[in-house]
């Protein structure tokens, strides 16, 4: 008998008989379910039909089951095999086998193909085994991940298994210091977060030493959230901790769990230091999949949710992009069918309406057919905005509809979450707008559709949400409904962009100095650095060491490097963002609200700014750069606002460069200069009701970029005069800036762009685009390398627009500091006409 019947903790769906026993309907053959391709054909009927321009389908696999390997506890195989477990899929046995013998292992698999027993083996049989050792710890497990909900979420399976002697709990800011002592005394598997990593546990590495003494088992879940800036501080983070762990004669095995992503041994390695063994081949069954995409209507052509007397209410408002919260999962295999749709042709220049308002009637439509549905979107705005979209249609039709749908996003409190998932496994709901933090393996069973409201970053991201419907081994449905950006207007055109690429390589640069430093700060702090530490920070250690001493930051002695005065280094290093972070507070009480980080800070929170946090509506009215905090009053004004700059760059040293004819293309150094001078007021219409100046400093960031200059005379042969390279440039930069995430996991967010007719480092027409963050991320760097794709994906997209001048979905830009002017489309596509020209006809 295969594992079928996966037990908690697994990381697999619940088993078929106690789904049915709560009420679900899992959508198999003679359940009265309508089958998936029914189901998209009744969202694509009538007027709507041309929106959907392609559909996938992906076949069932078939499971490969693998024996129990003879050392696990007995005490856990029973609870396992009482939960319907009697043999494991073949990559849990390979993981675990790996990890147990003491070598390094990333399994790296699809959604619900049960990863989680792959660690959970290994680490419970010894923490179980050693729970009888006389001092009571025996040996311990350390769980790492990347949100407080998914270690809660696993820490429930935990005692589900109720196994004697695990004493497992979770230490994270919800831990009361009273729980906290508990925890480090007597814990022997220990669930976390890299933020109470590296705030918590390191710092005060002390009170952890006979946890960190019997440490046997280092887990990092969902480890493909790892990338940029985030992915180079966790790999700092781990750093630290195996040398802790050294200083109390440990040497714990790290066991990865991935969503498949390129070379995932090469991102495993490169976050924890040291050599990892991949797991890969997938044992676990899969049912088929039918993978639509979406073009949404034009604005003013709402269409009427299926059932529906009237029609529906407004999009909801502008649609609000993520700050850079991408994730991970499979790619489809290659025997995977398709059947191509011909898109839209119209050549009419409307804007088109946004990915939240459609999808909220896409998942009207679905509720109203009695189909389990989550619809992910990019933004916790985006999520309230589909979830109160769907519940008012749905009420037209029947007022008890309206409570199948609900909303899930960070923000809520933990008891709120647990509530929203459990009727959800239950069939209370049948509707649910959630963010990633939904799409982080918290273990949701038997969902029949999934909607994505915008493309999610990543291929690797887009397969992981979709992965959350057919949970329960029944066909499932998956639509990504595209936003109104460039990307998502290709990709929905182009299918063999989305199903015919292989998932990309997670991107992140240990050796950043900007992220190194601090961290070398903080590991002085924890314990004095050596030279020796070298073997674990790398060749970059001592010229960064002395910068830190001629700073004032170290302090050298005969026995090493010290930190120069009291302060905890730690608390100065954002994991999530780059630099120092800044408070957001209520100017009447002085609550701290939230943070920012510093980079951000005078485009978010400038005085006069818009913030909404939670759901709730402010207004800026001062920003202290000196203090780091910003001001803030509670209210609504009834417009929103948008920061102006303007921006230069210095090329500081050119690392790669090759010639595509005369076209020069480059990838190096640079110094960008921005400074926001001023800020519009715009009314949810879009009106802008007035500019106001602002006075703050320049802004300076080192990074990497991605470069390519045109000689005048060129551009002038094609039809680009020298009035009109401003435009040009400037249009190919947005539209390149938004393609990027073709070829690189990065957001439009993580990036920037910079455009100019002559810039005085090269002489010629120059296009720019740099990684958001000190030292870079690595984003740029995959876009010199894989220019030719992505370039020719940023000229079809512009050429393939549908509107006449430019529009959002090709070379308008929600970030523009210059409010889009000059743009010119027709001659950004000769612009970019003219590089790949060059490209095509290199030696």
């Amino acid at each position: 008998m295969s594992n079928a019947v996966p037990p908690p903790g697994s990381g697999s769906p619940a088993s078929a008989s106690a789904a049915a026993s709560a009420g679900v309907s899992r959508g198999t053959p003679g359940s009265g379910r309508p089958s998936p391709e029914a189901l998209l054909s009744s969202l694509a009927r009538d007027e709507r039909r041309e929106r959907l321009t392609h559909v996938h389908r992906v076949p069932a696999r078939a499971a490969s089951p693998a024996p129990w390997p003879e050392w696990v506890t007995p005490s856990l195989y029973a609870a396992l095999t009482q939960a319907g477990l009697s043999s494991l899929w073949s990559h849990q046995l390979e993981a675990a086998e790996t990890a147990h013998a003491g070598t390094h292992v990333v399994l790296s698999t699809g959604t619900a193909s049960g990863k989680s027993l792959g660690f959970l083996l290994p680490a419970l049989s010894d923490v179980v085994d050693g729970s009888t050792a006389p001092n009571g710890r025996g040996a311990t497990a350390l769980y790492v991940a990347p949100t407080k909900a998914l270690a809660h979420d696993q820490l429930d399976r935990l005692h589900r298994l109720a196994l004697p002697g695990l004493r497992a709990a979770a230490y994270d800011g919800d831990t009361s210091p009273e729980d906290r002592r508990w925890v480090r005394e007597h814990a022997n598997y220990v669930l976390t977060n890299p933020d109470l990593l590296h705030h918590s546990l390191l710092p005060g590495h002390e009170h952890w030493a006979p946890f960190l003494r019997a440490l046997r088992y280092v887990v990092l879940d969902e480890c493909h959230v790892y990338r940029g800036v985030f992915g180079s501080h966790l790999a700092m983070v781990l750093r630290r901790l195996r040398r802790v762990c050294a200083r109390y004669r440990s040497a714990p095995t790290f066991v990865l769990a991935s969503a498949t992503v390129a070379e995932p041994a090469v991102h495993a390695g490169r976050l924890v230091g040291m050599p990892v063994h991949p797991v890969t081949e997938d044992g676990s069954p899969r049912a088929a999949l039918t993978f639509g995409l979406w073009q949404p209507g034009e604005t003013g052509n709402a269409w009427r949710p299926h059932l529906t007397p009237e029609p529906p209410h407004g999009d909801g408002g502008p649609e609000l992009e993520s700050q850079g919260d991408n994730r991970s999962e499979p790619e489809a295999p290659e025997s995977a069918t398709t059947v191509s749709l011909k898109p839209d042709g119209s050549g009419r220049s409307s804007r088109r309406r946004s990915a939240v308002a459609e999808s909220a009637d896409l998942l009207t439509d679905l509720v109203a057919q009695g189909v389990q549905t989550v619809a992910f979107a990019r933004s916790r705005a985006g999520v309230e905005v589909i979830s109160a979209a769907a519940r008012s249609h749905l009420c037209e039709l029947d007022v008890a509809l309206g409570d199948a749908v609900a909303a899930y996003r960070g923000g809520y409190l933990p008891e709120e979450r647990r509530e929203l998932e459990a009727a959800l496994r239950a069939g209370g709901l049948l509707g649910l707008a959630a963010t990633t933090a939904l799409e982080l393996g918290i273990d949701i069973s038997g969902l029949d559709a999934v909607l994505l409201a915008g493309w999610p970053g990543t291929r690797a991201s887009m397969w992981q949400q979709a992965g959350r419907a057919g949970r329960a081994g029944a066909e499932s449905l998956a639509v990504l409904v595209a936003a109104d950006d460039p990307l998502d207007t290709y990709l929905v055109n182009h299918p063999d962009a989305v199903f015919g690429q292989s998932i990309e390589a997670a991107v992140l640069d240990p050796e950043n100095p900007y992220v190194l430093g601090p961290h070398l700060a903080a590991a002085a702090a924890e314990l004095p650095l050596t030279e020796a530490d070298a073997t674990y920070f790398g060749p970059s250690m001592p010229p960064l060491l002395d910068g830190l001493t001629a700073s004032g930051v170290l302090r050298r002695r005969p026995t090493g490097w010290f930190v120069a005065n009291g302060e905890r280094p730690a608390d100065r290093v954002s994991l999530r963002g780059s630099g120092t972070t800044l408070r957001i507070a209520d100017h009447r009480t002085g609550r701290v609200l939230g943070t920012i980080d510093d980079a951000r800070s005078h485009t978010a929170v400038h005085p006069g700014a818009v913030y909404v946090h939670q759901g709730e509506t402010y207004v800026v009215l001062n920003l202290d750069l000196d203090e780091g905090c910003a001001l803030v009053r509670v209210g609504d004004p009834g417009w929103s606002t948008q920061a102006r700059s303007v921006s230069a760059f210095d090329i500081v040293a050119v690392e790669r460069s090759r010639q595509w004819g005369a076209v020069g293309c480059h990838f190096g150094d640079v110094r960008v200069q921005t400074q926001v001078t001023s800020f519009l007021r715009r009314l949810p219409t879009g009106e802008v009701i007035g500019e106001h100046p602002l006075v703050l400093p320049v802004r300076s960031l080192p990074t990497k970029a991605v470069w390519w200059t045109i000689p005048v005379e060129l551009l002038a042969a094609w039809n680009v005069p020298e009035a009109a390279i401003p435009g040009a440039a400037h249009a190919a930069e947005h539209a390149a800036i938004g393609m990027l995430p073709l070829v690189a996991t990065s957001d439009r967010w993580d990036i920037g762009g910079v455009s100019t007719e002559r810039h005085p480092d090269t002489g010629l027409p120059t296009v720019l685009v740099y990684d958001g963050y000190p030292g870079g991320a690595g984003f740029a760097e995959r876009g010199y390398h894989a220019m030719e794709t992505w370039l020719s994906g940023t000229r079809d997209a512009i050429a393939g627009c549908a509107c006449l001048s430019g529009c959002p979905s090709c070379v308008q830009s929600p970030k523009c500091g210059n409010g889009n002017e000059p743009l010119d489309k027709a001659r950004a596509v000769s612009l970019l006409d003219i590089t790949l020209d060059g490209a095509h006809r290199r030696p």
